[in-house]
């Protein structure tokens, strides 16, 4: 079975490739985005020489229009240099009789094309299946409608269970996987997903890992495997800091304090946590801003509100409204590589953090995160930031925030490219 989230709905069409439109994504990073010449098949090249504006086919377990994360940071912005294909595999559909894909242009970022496939329920099971449509599925889009565009891609992996489908598939220049996660620690994760990742560790260029523990294991499978953790965006979540931005009619209702989290609630959250801070004190309000997927529950309590998930534009402006800006994360197997990308967005928006001992949050920020032990230093964290602000560490974080751009990450990541194609070339010339 292919590993694939929860997404948005999927209106069916007849025909196995259909094209669509979708509303508007953040603005902000759209002028990045200009449309490069489709570039041309690079065999026949000098060894160590590439073309700088390879395109780029994209095998994630993320809907492109979900939560704005890592891989649409970092592929918002190669677009300015690259044609992205940006293929995602949907949840299936029992009302499907057979596979299907659809594409569209990713609004505001013209070289992002999205192109999403999804399977019949009653075929979900059949892994030889789903691995041998999704190769024929990208692979009819690649010559029909985006022919001229995919040639001799560098393929970038998020999700191993692609790799049967793809791997060696397309004809590439090249192979990197971005680690985000340890897939295989999630709740329902496919039993075949460490077989998978294990060859395409074997089988990459370049390894980035998202996470240092990440990093430390993944780099004994692959020799160039480098830690990148996530980047920030200083203006956009700076908007938090500006008397004009106005903060949302939901959040704004709330009593203050407001103790507030934006991201995705799921396994990775303490849930007994949420219970004992909301208990603590009834004149707090906890906010908890995001989708809820894989549970199917959640706590209730007065002062403890489920607002939903909002649109990554949006994000700054209920970050106003927070007093504390929290991390609740769980000490299971889900959070033991993670690495936090809201740690550098909350740090840009000048408000106090406190956060569960998530190992890359105590080891990567430390000094600015307020990291508590138990449930109880949790709490006490939290009402001493709300009574007094550590400004020591709000002014340290924003220095840290401004250092970790996602261009200059983007930047190192590309170098790393061009150095594992170059080497790959020459090696390729002298067999």
């Amino acid at each position: 079975m292919s590993y694939a989230p929860l997404g948005s709905e999927l209106i069916v069409t007849n025909g196995n490739l259909a094209h669509d439109q979708r509303s508007t994504f953040p603005k902000s990073l759209s002028k990045r985005a200009k449309r490069p010449a489709a570039p041309s098949r690079i065999s026949g090249l000098n060894p160590g020489s590439f073309r700088p504006d390879y395109p780029i086919i994209v095998h994630c377990h993320l809907c492109w229009d979900w939560v704005w994360q890592r891989p649409q940071q970092f592929l918002s912005r190669l677009s300015a240099r690259h044609k992205i294909l940006f293929v995602e595999t949907f949840a299936p559909d029992p009302q499907l009789s057979s596979p299907m894909a659809r594409f569209w242009t990713a609004p505001n970022f013209p070289n992002v094309t999205i192109l999403r496939l999804q399977f019949p329920a009653w075929r979900w099971s059949d892994g030889a299946f789903v691995d041998r449509e999704r190769r024929r599925l990208v692979k009819e889009f690649v010559s029909g409608p985006g022919a001229g565009q995919f040639e001799n891609p560098l393929q970038w992996f998020y999700d191993p269970m692609a790799v049967p489908a793809f791997l060696g598939q397309m004809n590439e220049i090249g192979v990197v996987y971005d680690c985000m996660d340890e897939l295989s620690k999630f709740r329902c994760a496919p039993s075949q997903i460490k077989t998978r990742e294990k060859k395409l560790l074997a089988g990459a260029e370049v390894v980035f890992a998202g996470g240092r523990k990440l990093w430390e294991a993944k780099k004994l499978q692959n020799g160039n495997c480098h830690f990148y953790g996530c980047g920030v965006d200083v203006a956009h979540f700076g908007q938090a800091r500006k008397g004009e931005t106005q903060i949302p009619t939901d959040v704004a209702k709330l009593k203050k304090p407001i103790l507030g989290y934006f991201g995705v609630v799921d396994e990775r959250m303490d849930y007994e946590l949420l219970v004992k801070l909301a208990e603590a004190n009834p004149e707090w309000s906890i906010a908890m801003v995001g989708p809820q997927i894989k549970v199917d529950t959640v706590p209730q309590r007065p002062n403890l509100h489920w607002l939903g998930q909002k649109n990554y534009a949006d994000l700054p402006a209920y970050c106003k409204a927070f007093d504390v800006c929290l991390m609740p994360f769980a000490l299971n197997e889900a959070t033991e590589f993670i690495n936090p990308t809201k740690a550098l967005e909350y740090m840009a928006t000048g408000k106090p953090i406190v956060s569960s001992t998530v190992a890359d949050v105590v080891t990567n920020f430390g000094s600015v995160v307020n990291i508590a032990r138990t449930h109880d230093e949790f709490i006490s964290l939290c009402r001493a930031a709300i009574e007094k602000a550590d400004t020591a560490r709000i002014e340290a974080g924003s220095k840290q925030a401004a250092e970790n751009s996602w261009e200059s990450i983007v930047a190192q990541l590309e170098k790393h490219i061009a150095e594992a194609l170059a080497r790959k070339q020459t090696s390729e010339a002298v067999a």
